[in-house]
């Protein structure tokens, strides 16, 4: 297909604005020698993608070890200037709608408030933040821009200088001079602990008040107020699959470091509460549980002896710094001066405020009640709690089948569980579950893993008597494959009393086990397994008691199992095919999808992610991972956050109670034309990837996949195994390093093959145009192949030593690439990517010439490093042309 020249790009006021600025500090901080050369290198680089004849020399040559440096770091701060302009101006963000929009929306295809307020009544909707190191920046980084975007809200409102007195644009320079001057690379390695304190600053700064103040223009919007149905969850100090160093101090600190941010967030708002709240006994009636809580309170200072509501807020400030005292461990930062007696649980904490609230509601038509700050701590008790964050326990099933096999021998019940066959294995859990019997006795003696898994379970049952029952809620397995696999880790919760049996003889389990579905397999085998485990009364009695059942699939082991395609289309398979699975056992089916930042691990917009679930399949409830540089660009700040989680309620909203857009009849040959695509797809993808001799070697090669390894990103190992074969290796490196080389391959592969090799390409276009799931696959394959560029990857593609695999390997990608491509165009009726949608291809297009000299960096540092030149800014230069490219780049892991 031939290729269509591109439209000019439309720059963002900001990004012109910015990007001067930085010149300024490069030439002011930098010299004016390396600002030159960072000009020239831009020009020419920019001429060349628009085409100028003669753009030839691309000064890249000029530049010695220490300007590489400088040089790198200058285009790194433009990428991160420019995603900071992009967010404001929302110029190339993913599809939206407010939640108000989406109820209008449904109101309009005859869906009533009734029905809203009915699904509302019964939805979670969890984003959940976890520690996969995808996060290339350093926190200061990112703080210095966020300091820079508030600086920019004032220059939009009018304002010339801050409230400091500062003129707002020398504000403004003088942050960017900060970053130009703040190391862009760690030196240490994040440990559990550092990666717990990363995610509490933003549930501090961010989340703490955007979900209070979202539900405040929600109850506002809809007119009558809605449960807390949106709230926080995290893996962070409680993910042990593949991370050694997650144990149950993590476990603890986690849960502790989140009740010190929630106690300390409600202490302060209860203090400044009474400060605001200076209503006189002599000017109001005073309701007589406002004054029962006064006298409580053991404040008689003579000074505030007829203000009532101030006494009961100092009683319930000391009672909130006893509970502090007793959860964290040591003293609040404002100790109070009066004794009180700690709340047992938050919702003893919200009844006290509910008694101000309600005594405020009976004065003046209730104008002090439910509004404002008061309104807005109620919230944040209900949503967040004494924990801040629902922590989610995960490990592998391999680690949980040793243990219980340990148990079961150090027990006496089973000398050689691991040889049992399934249905063998199935009949002994079942016996042991039940009874309340522990397995293991004060003399038992486990080994060091055993001992390690028992002692999470153990401070998970700590866990939720301290912070209260909404702390740990879920244990998810790791590669499931069987129903024993389930039933091993009910068994681990009975030895800390997490399952057991009550008098009437029912099971009761606080903690709910939730299986991971993660390569093309497990999730064909995803329904029959949940049907067996309906068939269990155990297990249904523990469903049908807490009202639904969660269960996980995993999109990023998918994908690098069996290709982009069919990992979606497997996906959606698995959702719908268990949704009667659920249905026949009277159970609600609550899905928590595993999204990376990357389309090859399930990235691309959420809001056409959750619209495009097969319907049936939502029912207001979802969780989604938020992992990396997701979490800094999805919620970096209050208002961000509140567009981003506003969005994710709006379209499971709108997934929920739309009808099907498709008619049956439709859907029936939609979903045989996928099976086909899916099939071809990964036929293409499994024979390159598994089935291709050398292509491991190739991959290793080519990509920077071991010059990643040696950014301080994460605590957790690369690969699961000490093994160089891609089936061990973790799905974040793979896609991260496809993209570094601007191959992109975990996010394409496959699908070019499909598409050409399918003959109704009318059928193609049809689905193209009707069904939001097929459009989403394109949508996000399109935006991986324009940010894609084989002419770039072809250089990478030179690392490799032996040429002749190179160049049948890269042969075979290049060719995908062109299909994929031209197939794409063809379906979508579009003469260029990303013709249809303006913004984004505006977005993309402007940062490829910053890119460009990036790569070419990168690969040739990287030749000089593997042919073992040790000086150190070689290294140093790799993992800042890292992380300038996933900066760039944005969703890149």
């Amino acid at each position: 297909m031939n290729r269509v020249a591109p439209q000019p790009i439309q720059q963002n006021p900001d990004i012109r604005f910015l990007g001067k600025m930085l010149g300024d500090v490069i030439r002011a901080y930098g010299g004016a020698k390396l600002f030159r050369q960072t000009e020239y290198i831009r020009a020419a680089s920019v001429d060349r993608h628009r085409g100028v004849a003669g753009a030839v020399d691309t000064g890249l040559e000029a530049l010695s070890l220490d300007d590489t440096v400088s040089f790198v770091r200058g285009f790194m701060l433009f990428s991160l200037l420019a995603n900071l302009a992009e967010d404001r101006q929302a110029g190339a963000q993913e599809g939206s709608a407010t939640l108000t929009e989406a109820v209008a929306r449904l109101q309009a295809e005859g869906i009533d408030a009734g029905q809203v307020g009915e699904l509302l009544g019964q939805s979670l909707i969890v984003p959940v933040l976890t520690a996969h190191p995808t996060e290339v920046r350093r926190k200061s980084m990112i703080d210095h821009k966020n300091r820079i975007a508030a600086l920019m809200r004032l220059r939009d409102a009018g304002q010339d200088v801050t409230e400091a007195g500062d003129r707002i644009d020398d504000a403004i320079y003088r942050q960017i001079a900060l970053l130009w001057q703040t190391r862009p690379l760690r030196r240490e390695r994040l440990v559990v602990a550092d990666e717990i304190e990363n995610a509490r600053a933003y549930m501090e700064e961010v989340f703490l008040v955007a979900l209070p103040k979202l539900y405040a223009r929600w109850e506002h919007d809809l007119g009558h107020r809605p449960p807390s149905f949106l709230r926080l969850g995290s893996w962070i100090g409680g993910d042990r699959d593949g991370n050694p160093f997650v144990n149950a101090g993590t476990l603890d600190n986690a849960l502790t470091r989140g009740a010190a941010t929630a106690l300390g967030h409600y202490l302060e708002c209860v203090h400044h509460l009474g400060a605001e709240i200076s209503i006189s006994s002599e000017l109001a009636h005073v309701p007589q549980a406002v004054l029962d809580l006064a006298e409580a309170s053991g404040d008689t200072a003579a000074s505030r002896a007829d203000e009532p509501y101030r006494r009961a807020l100092s009683g319930i400030y000391a009672r909130l710094c006893a509970t502090y005292a007793h959860i964290v461990g040591e003293a609040p930062p404002r100790p109070s001066r009066l004794a009180g007696a700690r709340y047992t649980s938050p919702d003893s904490f919200r009844r006290d405020l509910v008694v101000i609230a309600s005594a405020l509601a009976s004065e003046g038509k209730g104008a002090l009640s439910s509004g404002g700050a008061l309104g807005r701590l109620i919230r944040a008790v209900e949503t967040f709690g004494f924990h801040l964050a629902t922590l989610d326990l995960r490990q592998n099933s391999d680690v949980h089948e040793r243990m219980v096999a340990e148990l079961l021998r150090e027990a006496g019940v089973a000398p050689d569980y691991l040889g049992l066959d399934e249905a063998e294995r199935m009949a002994l859990l079942a016996g042991e579950l039940a009874h309340n019997r522990p397995l293991v006795g004060a003399a038992t003696l486990l080994d060091t893993e055993a001992s390690g898994e028992l002692a999470i379970v153990h401070a998970a049952a700590h866990a939720l008597e301290t912070f209260g029952p909404g702390a740990i809620t879920t244990y998810i397995i790791s590669k499931t494959t069987s129903l024993s696999d389930l039933l091993e880790v009910y068994v681990l919760l009975k030895e800390a009393g997490l399952y057991h049996i009550d008098a009437e003889g029912r099971p009761e389990a606080p903690v709910m086990v939730v299986p991971l579905f993660e390569t093309i397999g497990d999730l064909e085998a995803a329904p029959a397994i949940m049907q067996a485990f309906f068939e269990l009364p155990a297990m249904k009695s523990l469903a049908l008691a807490r009202g639904h059942q969660e269960v996980m699939i995993g999109y990023s082991d998918s994908n690098k199992d069996g290709g982009y395609v069919t990992s979606t289309w497997g996906l959606n398979k698995a959702s719908l095919a268990l949704a009667p699975v659920f249905e026949a056992a009277g159970v609600t089916m609550q899905l928590f999808h595993g999204r990376g930042g990357a389309v090859g691990r399930g990235g691309g917009s959420a809001f056409g992610a959750i619209q495009a679930q097969p319907r049936g399949t939502v029912n207001g409830r979802i969780r989604i991972t938020e992992q990396g540089e997701v979490i800094a660009a999805k919620y970096g700040t209050v208002d961000i956050a509140v567009a981003n989680l506003e969005t994710i309620a709006a379209a499971t909203l709108l997934a929920s109670l739309e009808p099907d857009p498709v008619p049956a009849a439709d859907a029936a040959r939609f979903a045989a034309a996928m099976d086909q695509l899916s099939g071809q797809a990964f036929a293409a993808y499994r024979g390159l990837v598994y089935e291709t001799a050398g292509f491991t070697t190739f991959f290793r090669q080519m990509t920077p996949i071991s010059e990643i390894a040696t950014l301080k990103i994460g605590s957790r190992p690369s690969s699961r195994k000490a093994s160089e074969k891609i089936e061990d290796l973790r799905a974040i490196p793979w896609v991260f390093s496809w993209a570094q080389s601007r191959v992109m391959l975990p996010g394409w592969y496959g699908a070019g093959h499909a598409l050409a090799g399918f003959a109704d390409k009318g059928l193609l276009r049809a689905m193209a145009q009707s069904w939001p799931f097929f459009q989403t696959i394109l949508a996000n394959m399109e935006m991986v192949l324009a940010k894609s560029d084989m002419e770039i990857a072809a250089h990478y593609a030179t690392l490799v030593e032996d040429r002749a695999l190179a160049d049948c390997l890269f042969g075979e990608i290049r060719s995908g690439w062109d299909a994929a491509h031209d197939g794409l165009l063809d379906a979508t009726d579009q003469s260029a990517l990303l013709e249809a949608n303006p913004a984004l291809n505006n977005s993309i297009r402007l940062r490829l010439p910053y890119i460009e000299p990036l790569n070419h960096l990168q690969i040739e540092l990287m030749k000089r490093h593997r042919a073992g030149e040790d000086d150190p800014r070689i290294a140093e230069g790799i993992q800042l042309t890292i992380n300038a490219v996933a900066t760039a780049l944005r969703n890149s892991g």
